[in-house]
């Protein structure tokens, strides 16, 4: 398996990446993209001039995973957006290495940090369905995941809950905000920052 940029000029391999959109969301997050057009579309923007859109290639060459990464706070902050692998390439450590790739992207670009946004819509977590304005705080220490939620995989990856975003996408329905920072935090022998 190779990572590599994806090429504006690759059909095949956009293509690909589209329908791994539709194919890895469509139980878990039906609506984020329910069809091909919609997923060529997401496809198109991350292939824009301002973010990173990297594959990971199976020794056929066909896309078996795709990662991309939009700047903001004027590229201190990277959002790894979207993230997928093919159902049928899943735990074979592909997602880690996507993720990996990623980061040193965002590193070589002077990013700080990384962060992901993972939508619990269904009742993944202890965090759906609960009024979250109640003892928030609390509710983000003790989370649970009730249904295969992805947010344990960002935390093996060195990840943090950073937030969580409560009625996202529509009543009890969070978005859990997860962040790492991409370089070493300076510290003198003493581990107070040097600024």
């Amino acid at each position: 398996m190779e990572i590599v940029s994806l090429q504006r000029e690759n059909r095949k391999h956009i293509n690909q990446a589209a329908q791994l959109l539709v194919e890895g969301f469509r139980e878990n997050w039906p609506e984020a993209w329910p069809d091909l057009p919609s997923a060529l579309r997401e496809v198109e923007e991350c292939l824009g001039a301002e973010r990173i859109c990297r594959v990971a290639l199976n020794d056929q060459g066909d896309v078996v995973g795709w990662a991309g990464a939009i700047s903001g706070y004027k590229g201190h902050v990277w959002e790894l957006h979207p993230l997928v692998v093919d159902t049928r390439y899943r735990r074979r450590g592909i997602g880690t290495k996507l993720v990996r790739d990623i980061e040193e992207q965002v590193r070589q670009r002077g990013g700080l940090t990384i962060f992901a946004g993972s939508d619990d819509e269904n009742g993944m977590t202890s965090l759906a369905h609960v009024d979250l304005y109640d003892n928030l705080l609390n509710r983000i220490r003790n989370i649970r995941n009730l249904k295969g939620h992805p947010y344990e995989f960002y935390l093996k990856m060195g990840f943090q809950i950073v937030g969580v975003l409560p009625d996202a996408n529509g009543l009890g329905k969070p978005d859990i905000l997860l962040a790492k920072r991409v370089i070493p935090w300076p510290e003198t022998g003493k581990g107070t920052a040097r600024y």
